[in-house]
């Protein structure tokens, strides 16, 4: 709308609204605005009383979006602009529909007042009625609207004028978006195919932004579109499209763009799909490359499409030459875009950033911020072992000279990650993460967790046994804390470093500095007035520390100790207080209470507080009674009298239920019958046959009695109406539930044996672990909060166990049971109770029966070696030694690498399963129907190991690794008569999994 149509009033409000200096000035140019119109739009024009005309209106509508958009109310003029979308003029019908749409919220009732409107609109014969009506459906339509025009708006995909149709399929897709119930993904699917073929290409471009969408959500309808894609792609490059596409001679470069996306997403893991579009790629790059700014825009999503389709060597080498001129060109644009494209060549394939060194060296060096930035992703991207300390040393340098908070807290965290994944050695990640904690702004920002490892690695040292090398690595931590002690700034987290360093090590420096000094800057640095509190107390406790060590207490130490027994930190002042206390009355045991080198020394703990003995023997002989523990004594509470109870402790009972007889009725008939004379009296008492069999006595001999039966329950319920804690299960009820393993009849004078047994040992010791203990323990012990990297000298890179303390003379883990060879199957048979065992959840479930856990280590699928991580491992990502093979052909290959057998057994399972993110899930058909044999068949075939199966469950867990360093981890579930596999998939990313699931699709499927 041009200006000619507008009033001058109009003019004055925007000219005003951009002048006013304050929010208030223009809140009051809007409130006059507001009364001017509200007074127009009421009035009356002539004798006739005609409203004001539809030329006035158009602009007061206009105005009113202003005023609505400024924050203030026009629902005074709402209705006019539904009056003026019935306009038979399509500039005002227009305009009543673009207000509507901008004003109107999505539950408000005026939008029902347009839907009559709409129909007859979207029935029109007059084009440009229906394209007005096309665009209000996708504004106004909402969700509980959209069946009255959805037939409508289908109708039009069919419609002569190439205008049309193209709304009319942007319409049907947001319908779609808003109620799938009247419009499908698959009747979309079907509508959109015949667009695609539609004979203007303006249609078939609009039809693309919503494949893109929807291939978005789900790509799976949408593969068999890649030969029609290809085909369209390569009739516009060919210049067979009209020449009104063309931007400076570049054929329709959008469309081009919108094509090689959607390629990108569908071939995406997918081999077969991904072949089909080589040739079309590698012509579109050529092409494409003609100087211009859109040509490159093409060039760029080409390189993209590369990058995430599945890989070839051939396209990849294509790519990389488009980014180096890129990369060399003059234009800051060009190579950030060359930066860009490179990041994600190096992600997935490493060995192309070799021939850009250089001028990723100059791009650091530029002064163009944003390029800076960008050549920092890049070579986060790029980190390796090898090229770490030159990394991290640009990324450090970078931090120290940004001011922007954003950019600082990222950095800080892609060090810490670069020097925790890819440390060469312990002396440079202590040395790398203090300088990150030293300088000002950014230790501020560095997690607590890596201030944590970093004082554990110190404690716990390489995790070897050489002593000579751990105290290197102290003394030159130490070293640089000693240096950093007269830094004007300090951060909070360097500082506790510092502080619980030095008070732990600080005497491996006897030689090049004494303790009273370290002592003594110590000191100054606790009375800093800037320190925090949680700082203040490590350096305090730093200073007990060197105190203990140093035998005396210097007169600084002194000085502060006394001033700080004063502190309004209370948990300081408690400190100072007991240890002024503990130096001047028993300065003796300072070495006991702070032993050196004792941070990782498990503190051993005195239950029986014998220390108390004297104390309670002498209260006892002065008259005090004895400690009784509480018990339940409700004379309502049947089973026995109170002194018996106190008598017979309970203990959790760690031995699984034994198998159930075959005919459990028989079995209750025979104990009655053997039970005799001995059926309960429902007294109490513990006679000689009180507890025959299950319980059947006490059921035969009550068969008489009418009324409620509380023999053998626990009272809950006490005199005050509260809640009391329930006695554990009798020592009596779990007896009578253990039934021997070879006999179907429980004898009373076993039973008595038994129970006898039971109530002599009141404080027993440490049951004897099951099986299904031992088993819990494995799984268990695999799980670790740290990882283990090789440096360059082949050590292995201890890293500490997320911050816990823990023993220098650790107990062995429990192992897992030994395997036992089974009869039938020849495999491993582990422990009982590993029925209920739940692979996934790592849960147990007891059940009445204790089924024969068969164990098979290794079998077809195991053995192998591993694939290593590290970087002594050529790769060749592309299969350029020996072709890429099909996922359909022979064994499970990803990036061209066969996979083979990950050497791990049920706890390196169970600990690695957790921390991958990515889950697939597929189904086998047939597969289980020889059991076991199906799934290790089919192990084999994919060059994965069988960790272990379960006969009782039908489980089984398989595992297997890639040359990169990928993990499959498949845990198997045997369905029932259908022999159906239920498998999932659990790796580091989705993509692996999927490649995983397409395999197996089309070999087994």
């Amino acid at each position: 709308m041009s200006g000619s149509h507008l009033s001058k009033d109009f003019f004055g409000l925007v000219k005003s609204i951009g002048e006013s200096k304050s929010k208030q000035e223009e809140d009051r140019i809007i409130r006059n605005e507001v009364a001017t119109l509200k007074k127009t739009l009421s009035e009356r024009v002539g004798g006739d009383k005609k409203k004001v005309d539809k030329k006035k209106l158009k602009e007061f509508l206009v105005r009113m979006m202003y005023v609505e958009m400024l924050g203030h109310d026009g629902s005074f003029g709402y209705i006019k602009a539904v009056e003026l979308a019935a306009a038979t003029s399509i500039i005002h019908k227009r305009t009543g529909y673009l207000t509507c749409g901008a004003v109107l919220s999505p539950d408000h009732e005026f939008r029902f007042m347009l839907i009559n409107q709409l129909q007859r609109d979207l029935a029109s014969s007059n084009i440009l009625e229906v394209c007005a009506a096309l665009a209000g459906v996708v504004r106004l339509i909402t969700g509980d609207m959209v069946a009255t025009v959805v037939n409508d708006v289908g109708k039009l995909l069919t419609h002569q004028s190439d205008l049309v149709r193209k709304k009319a399929i942007i319409a049907l897709h947001r319908l779609h978006q808003l109620d799938q119930s009247n419009i499908s993904a698959e009747d979309l699917t079907v509508k959109l195919r015949r667009v695609l073929c539609d004979r203007d290409p303006s249609v078939m471009g609009a039809s693309l932004c919503v494949i893109e969408k929807m291939t978005l959500k789900n790509p799976l309808p949408f593969k068999d579109l890649v030969p029609s894609l290809v085909s369209i792609l390569k009739q516009i490059i060919e210049h067979r499209l009209p020449s009104e596409f063309d931007y400076h001679r570049l054929p329709a470069p959008w469309l081009q763009m919108k094509l090689i996306r959607i390629l990108a997403i569908l071939g995406k893991g997918d081999k077969s799909s991904s072949e089909g579009m080589y040739a079309i790629l590698a012509d579109t790059i050529k092409r494409a490359d003609t100087g211009i700014n859109a040509g490159f825009a093409v060039v760029y999503e080409v390189v993209k499409c590369v990058t995430t389709i599945y890989p070839n060597p051939q396209l990849l080498d294509g790519a990389a030459n488009a980014i180096s001129r890129f990369m060399e060109s003059n234009n800051h644009n060009l190579k950030y875009l060359g930066v860009t494209g490179l990041s994600r060549i190096v992600k997935e394939h490493p060995k192309y950033a070799a021939q850009h060194q250089m001028a990723v060296v100059e791009c650091l060096g530029d002064p163009d911020e944003t390029l800076q930035r960008k050549t920092l992703e890049l070579l986060f991207e790029m980190c390796n072992p090898v090229n770490v300390e030159f990394i991290a040393t640009k990324l450090l340098a970078f931090l120290k000279d940004t001011n922007d908070d954003f950019l600082r807290r990222q950095l800080t965290e892609r060090i810490a990650i670069i020097s925790e994944r890819y440390a060469p050695t312990q002396s440079w990640y202590i040395g790398t993460i203090i300088a990150l904690f030293a300088i000002p702004g950014a230790g501020d920002l560095v997690d607590p967790s890596i201030a944590q490892n970093l004082m554990a690695l110190l404690a716990e040292g390489s995790g070897e046994d050489d002593a000579d090398e751990d105290a290197a690595m102290r003394i030159a931590a130490c070293a640089t804390f000693l240096d950093l002690m007269d830094s004007p700034q300090m951060t909070p987290v360097l500082l506790q470093a510092m502080a619980w360093s030095l008070g732990e090590y600080a005497y491996l420096l006897e030689g090049t500095v004494e303790l009273g000094e370290v002592c003594g800057k110590l000191c100054k640095l606790a009375r800093w007035p800037v320190v925090d509190m949680t700082s203040r107390r490590y350096l305090v406790n730093a200073v007990f520390k060197l105190v203990a060590q140093l035998g005396t207490c210097p007169g600084s130490a002194a000085h502060l100790i006394d001033d700080f027994t004063l502190s309004r930190d209370p948990i300081l002042q408690q400190s100072c207080c007991e240890f002024q206390n503990l130096i001047t009355t028993s300065n003796h045991i300072l070495p006991s209470v702070f032993p050196v080198d004792a941070s990782c020394e498990d503190v051993g703990a005195d239950e029986s507080l014998s220390i108390m003995d004297t104390y309670v023997s002498s209260a006892v002989a002065a008259g005090a009674n004895v400690y009784s523990p509480p018990s339940d004594s409700d004379s309502e509470d049947e089973g026995g009298s109170g002194g018996d109870r106190d008598s017979k402790k309970p203990v959790f009972n760690m031995t699984p239920y034994e198998k159930p007889p075959a005919n459990p009725h028989q079995a209750i008939m025979a104990n009655i019958s053997s039970s005799g004379s001995g059926v309960s009296s429902g007294t109490g008492s513990t006679s000689g046959g009180e507890q025959g069999g299950l319980g059947g006595g006490d059921e035969v001999g009550r068969q008489s009695e009418v009324g409620l039966r509380l023999s053998g329950v626990a009272n809950v319920w006490g005199p005050d109406m509260t809640v009391k804690k329930t006695e554990p299960i009798r020592q009596q009820q779990k007896v009578t539930q253990q039934q021997p393993k070879d006999e179907g009849i429980t004898s009373v004078t076993k039973v008595q044996e038994v129970q006898q047994k039971v109530e002599v040992k009141d404080d027993p010791g440490p049951q004897p672990l099951t099986e299904k203990e031992k088993m819990a323990m494995a799984l268990f012990g695999g799980i670790s909060g740290g990882t283990e990297r090789k440096g360059e000298n082949g050590k292995e890179f201890h890293r500490p166990n997320g911050g816990r303390k823990v023993g220098k003379t650790k107990a062995p883990p429990v192992a897992a049971p030994e395997p036992r060879q089974n009869e039938k199957t020849g495999g491993a048979e582990g422990g009982g109770g590993g029925g209920g065992m739940d692979l996934l959840d790592m849960t147990f479930t007891s059940t009445s029966e204790a089924p024969v856990v068969a164990a098979t280590t290794g079998g077809e699928g195991g053995g192998g070696t591993t694939q290593g991580t590290g970087g002594d491992l050529l790769l060749d990502p592309f299969g350029m030694g020996g072709g890429g093979d099909d996922y359909g052909k022979g064994p499970f290959k990803y990036n061209g690498i066969q996979v083979l057998p990950l050497d791990i057994d049920t706890a390196g399972f169970g600990g690695r399963w957790g921390g991958l993110k990515g889950t697939v899930k597929l189904a086998v058909p047939n597969l289980g129907k020889r059991g076991f044999e199906g799934v290790k068949e089919f192990a084999k075939v994919a060059g994965l190991k069988v960790v272990e199966c379960i006969e009782a469950t039908k489980e089984c867990i398989l595992a297997g690794g890639g040359g990169g360093g990928e993990i499959w981890l498949v845990h198997c579930k045997i369905g029932g008569g259908g022999g159906e596999v239920e498998m999932q998939v659990k790796t580091e990313r989705v993509e692996e999994g999927e490649a995983f699931k397409v395999w197996a699709g089309r070999n087994w499927v």
